[in-house]
Order: C-alpha cells, then sequence, then structure tokens
C-alpha cells in the first residue's frame, strides 16, 4: 500500500490510515535514537519535513534489515504510537530507507488514528468562509446561543475534506465544559438545525480543542458571529476560557 501513496491518490492514503489504525494490522518497527525497547531511556528518533517532526519508523523486519538501522527499536502498535506523538506535534515518517522516501503521516492525521478515522474530516483540508447564506439559521443558532448561558461566542467556517462532502462547522468558544453545559450547547444545537436546508452538512468544533485543525483555522482567521460579551451579555461564573475577544477589524 505504501508504494502506492502518490500525490492526491487521498483514497490511498485513507486506507493506508485504516490499516494502521487496526489493532490486528497497525504495528510498527520504531527506531529509538536513545536507550532500548522498554528502558526509561528509550527516545524515537527524529527527523525534520518541511519545517514538520516526524519519528521515522519501518513496517515491518524485513524492512528493518533493509534499513540498515544498527541501534535499537521498539515494535508498537500504530494506535499507541500515535496517541504518544500527536500531543507534541509529531507525525510518523514509514519507510525513509525505501526508494522514493517512504510516506510521512502529520501529527494531524495520527491524531485522527488516535480518536477515530471516521470522527474527523480527511486532510488536507480546505477551508475558508461559508459563502452558502443561512440567514434563518444564523439568527436561529445566534438566539438559542444567547439563550444558552455556557455559550460565549460562535464562528464559522466551509471545510472541504479531501475525501468526503463539504460541510459547514461551527466553532463553539464556551465558558464551561462540565457535562451540563455540553448537554445544553447540544440541545441549542438541535432546536437550530431546524433552520438548515435539507442536504447541508453541519458539525460542531470545541474552540478548546488545541489540536483540531478546523479550529485552529477557526481561532486564526475567523470573527465571532454571535459573541455573548459584545452584545453586553455575562458572563456567567466569573472569566471563561477560549479565543480571546476579537481585535476590532474585518475579515
Amino acid at each position: 500500500m505504501l508504494r502506492q501513496v502518490t500525490p492526491g491518490r487521498y483514497d490511498v492514503y485513507e486506507a493506508l490510515l485504516h490499516a494502521l489504525a487496526d489493532p490486528a494490522s497497525g504495528r510498527l518497527w520504531m527506531l529509538l535514537w536513545n536507550g532500548r525497547a522498554g528502558s526509561p531511556d528509550a527516545q524515537y528518533g527524529n527527523m525534520e519535513v518541511d519545517g514538520v517532526s516526524y519519528a521515522p519508523c519501518v513496517t515491518s523486519a524485513q524492512e528493518l534489515a533493509a534499513s540498515g538501522w544498527n541501534r535499537a527499536h521498539e515494535v508498537a502498535g500504530a494506535l499507541d504510537v500515535a496517541r504518544g506523538l500527536y500531543p507534541d506535534h509529531y507525525g510518523i515518517w514509514l519507510n525513509p530507507h525505501a526508494p522514493g522516501g517512504g510516506v510521512g503521516i502529520p501529527w494531524t492525521d495520527l491524531r485522527r488514528i488516535a480518536t477515530g478515522l471516521d470522527r474527523m474530516p480527511a486532510g488536507p483540508l480546505r477551508l475558508c468562509e461559508p459563502t452558502v447564506e443561512l440567514p434563518q439559521f444564523y439568527a436561529l443558532l445566534a438566539q438559542h446561543a444567547h439563550r444558552t448561558p455556557a455559550v460565549r461566542s460562535l464562528r464559522r467556517a466551509w471545510v472541504q475534506p479531501a475525501l468526503g462532502t463539504p460541510y459547514l462547522a461551527i466553532g463553539l468558544d464556551l465558558y464551561s465544559t462540565a457535562p451540563q453545559s455540553v448537554d445544553a450547547v447540544r440541545a441549542m444545537m438541535r432546536q437550530s438545525v431546524a433552520g438548515v436546508p435539507d442536504g447541508l452538512a453541519v458539525s460542531t468544533v470545541a474552540m478548546s480543542d488545541e489540536y483540531d485543525p478546523v479550529g485552529m483555522w477557526l481561532k486564526a482567521h475567523a470573527r465571532p458571529f454571535y459573541d455573548r460579551e459584545a452584545h453586553g451579555g455575562q458572563a456567567p461564573g466569573g472569566p471563561g476560557y477560549g479565543y480571546p475577544p476579537a481585535a476590532p477589524g474585518t475579515y
């Protein structure tokens, strides 16, 4: 499958991610720069490509022999590797010794493996301001948000995954992620989707999630279309958290 991954073949790349996420097939031979497998000082190797960090690894004992690696290695499940590496913004690079240089899996896709491939859109993502006119939905959503004390602000983006249907993403900036607050926000979204035309997909993203690429884009590029504090609302229970108030200007 690695040999079939070429630029633009996102279907093959996605199949590779599914193979890595499968506990039955997703084993990796991680190359250790320091220490030995299981030792406290064990440390993965590091390589940087286009400013992005990766831990090099190989996909079988045969590939390990072919690589000529003469230090220690650790055999691990790709799921465990993904869970350990993505929070530090590290990806993995499969078979860097192979003809063509192997295949890199960036940390954003390791996060998808770690949290569930079907739960997050397939990258790379194209994101922009929505061009679909939905005044009824936005008005209804803002109205319900104003009645939901947990909501600080709302943002929006149009997301085009590499594979799959484009959708409207609503960024939720909340004062609290306590269970009762999350339940109230879910109810708010259920009440508001009546204003969405049939066939238009809508998803939500937590602005407090520091690893979500859609949330990261919203923080950098989108101003709120609903902002409780800008509308004179009071923050419940003291200062909140999340994206700071947007600076004056337009986008």
